[in-house]
């Protein structure tokens, strides 16, 4: 059995004043930062920080036993295409793994216009899980073929550089993925 991976601490530099609900995604490349769109995407925030955090009860695809731990502690970014996407959310790695379940797509009008944006994987309508992609756009070419196919969730604030480092990895892990809430108004939610 491998040795658990270490987290890298959390680089502060203003996203944690800003109120709201973020994923900070701890991987072999560095700390990527999102901030998590509750207002536009309840549904897929709430399953990907239940997921996150150990707060939803999920089937592990690698064993098929019902569990409630931490989902994407420990995967890797299975899909890579450079100057696009990096995507994660599988424990097999191989991008056929999900939680047992899938749910609805929540059409909220946000567009692929700029990088950085937090999506779901998924293979068709309705068919959102565990997986999720983060924009890449090196290329100065935004994905608009993607609008209205995939939910977006959420926006990097901090780590852009990171994206691009994992887009040119070998295999970069996803070492821990933690939630959390900014801002006293936002605590106040959690309760």
């Amino acid at each position: 059995m491998a040795a658990p991976l270490k987290a890298a601490p959390v680089n502060v530099s203003g996203w944690e004043t800003k109120p709201g609900l973020y994923a900070i995604f701890n991987t072999s490349e560095g700390n990527i930062v999102c901030r998590l769109f509750e207002d536009k995407a309840p549904l897929t925030v709430a399953n990907f920080a239940g997921l996150a955090t150990g707060g939803k009860l999920f089937t592990d695809p690698r064993d098929g036993q019902k569990k409630k731990t931490r989902y994407y502690d420990g995967t890797v970014f299975h899909r890579v295409i450079p100057g696009f996407m990096i995507q994660a959310g599988d424990p097999l790695g191989k991008g056929t793994g999900g939680p047992g379940y899938s749910f609805k797509d929540e059409s909220n009008g946000l567009k692929f216009d700029h990088d950085g944006i937090l999506a779901m994987a998924n293979s068709g309508p309705n068919t959102n899980g565990s997986q999720f992609f983060i924009t890449e756009n090196s290329t100065g070419r935004f994905p608009r073929h993607l609008d209205g196919k995939h939910t977006i969730f959420g926006k990097v604030v901090e780590g852009q550089n990171i994206v691009v480092a994992v887009g040119k990895a070998k295999r970069a892990a996803l070492r821990t993925l933690r939630v959390l809430r900014v801002g006293a108004k936002e605590k106040a939610k959690k309760k």
